[in-house]
């Protein structure tokens, strides 16, 4: 491609930087943030203001070796309702240290396996959440669904608790590409949970998928995405693919030398990108995509979109509760994640401890470049003058940052009197040109690639 040898020179294909879902990044989490500063934060919430509440359910069936995330197998559901009681309680702790008249504008249930829940705890989880954090007229609910562990009354016991979009692990649909992951998932199984979500009332759906898996290649995400594309979803996220067997053990299962070199990715993510495009569909940022009507296109045009812990979002709440093992929180004065093994989350809740473990307390420098990054990492653009008007003038001491981003990233960034841009072609690069803005690059982490 015209601009690939470029984009190599620049650090595209050897980079490791974080996704910047947060600022500063679950790297520099610490101990000195933990229990205490959760419970501060909670007390001291405005009430006027709704809340998004995040839910994590750690257990799967089977793991897939290619995920990274806080997972555990289990075969039984014994584990999982003792992890319902916990949950339970935890609300309970919360509950405690909330100021009256509090509500809840998104909620989102992730895992794990949310839908290894049988509808009997769908409905109890649900109930305990909403009587802690009573929802707004305009809730939003999203879940993130497995195929293979759903069925019609598992889906319709969420949708009378109110999910309202449905959030659809693919990965990919070759059977090469299934074996080589961990993951076997039939189409005609995911069209079947498809219909199912259609006739339950769901409107909202949204596939993820991810590029630079074993045995990829332009023919076989082609036809994935050409089965992807049957199920209209509103929204498609696009991950690339995260080998960091350091951190995740079971991705030594994998075959590394059946994962598609540097260009071979960059070529899959740029086809992929380009077909959902072609089909109607907005790009967000570096890896998603949405229809004309969904939200995420909306909040772009007007200026809204965000980026959280599950990417991009529409979510306007400014405090997202973490709730569960491993979950992080977002207050507006910094981090703090439960204690990321469900053993020792579980016994801090038995104690009537809060669960936080780790964290982080912004500065207001922190601040600044956070938005800062959120700019770029959205519009891919960053304008001096917008972040003066939201912090006042400390803004302009970033004037040098993109003055040097500009000189380091040519041809692919352009700078304006205090605006600077991030050309269409040297998109791919974002992540390594927001990392100019980090002040947190602690020593020996290894983030995921680039591309």
């Amino acid at each position: 491609m015209e601009h690939t040898e470029a984009l190599k020179a620049l650090g595209l294909f050897n980079t490791r930087v974080p996704r910047y879902t947060s600022y500063p990044t679950a790297a520099v989490f610490t101990p000195d943030t933990g229990a205490s500063f959760q419970s501060r934060a909670l007390e001291t919430l405005d009430p006027r203001d709704p809340v998004s509440v995040y839910v994590h359910i750690p257990f799967c069936e089977r793991l897939c070796w290619f995920c990274a995330c806080h997972t555990q197998g289990t075969k039984t559901l014994s584990p999982v309702e003792s992890y319902i009681e916990t949950l339970e309680a935890e609300l309970e702790l919360v509950r405690t240290r909330l100021p009256d008249g509090l509500k809840m504008g998104n909620l989102h249930w992730g895992g794990g396996t949310p839908t290894i829940l049988p509808p009997e705890m769908t409905h109890r989880l649900a109930r305990a959440i909403y009587r802690v954090f009573p929802p707004t007229d305009a809730l939003e609910f999203s879940v993130e669904i497995d195929p293979t562990m759903v069925d019609r009354e598992k889906i319709d016991a969420l949708a009378s608790e109110g999910m309202s979009r449905a959030s659809i692990g693919i990965q990919d649909f070759d059977p090469e590409v299934q074996k080589a992951i961990g993951r076997l998932q039939p189409f005609d199984v995911t069209q079947v949970c498809v219909s199912d979500l259609r006739a339950a009332g769901i409107n909202s759906l949204n596939t993820d998928l991810v590029y630079g898996l074993p045995h990829q290649n332009l023919e076989r995400i082609d036809d994935t995405i050409d089965k992807v594309l049957t199920f209209a979803p509103d929204r498609v996220a696009l991950f690339g693919y995260a080998h960091v067997p350091w951190v995740s053990k079971r991705q030594k299962l994998i075959d590394e030398d059946a994962l598609p070199g540097d260009l071979s990715r960059y070529n899959l993510s740029r086809r992929a990108g380009a077909r959902f495009v072609e089909a109607g569909l907005t790009a967000i940022g570096i890896d998603h995509f949405s229809g004309p009507e969904d939200n995420l296109t909306k909040a772009l045009h007007a200026g809204l979109l965000r980026r959280n812990f599950q990417g991009y979002t529409a979510d306007s709440c400014q405090t997202l509760i973490g709730l569960g093992a491993s979950s992080i929180s977002r207050f507006p004065d910094g981090y703090v994640q439960n204690a990321p093994a469900t053993a020792a989350y579980k016994q801090r809740i038995a104690e009537g401890v809060f669960p936080g473990s780790r964290g982080y307390q912004m500065t207001d420098e922190d601040h600044l470049r956070a938005r800062a990054i959120e700019h770029l990492m959205c519009t891919f653009a960053l304008d001096l003058d917008d972040l003066h008007r939201e912090f006042g003038p400390c803004a302009v001491t970033l004037l040098p940052i993109l003055k040097e981003m500009t000189t380091r990233f040519t041809p692919f960034t352009k700078l304006a009197g205090k605006r600077i841009e991030i050309a269409p072609e040297g998109r791919a690069l974002t992540r390594v040109i927001a990392s100019d803005l980090d002040q947190h690059v602690p020593e020996g982490v290894r983030y995921s690639r680039a591309c």
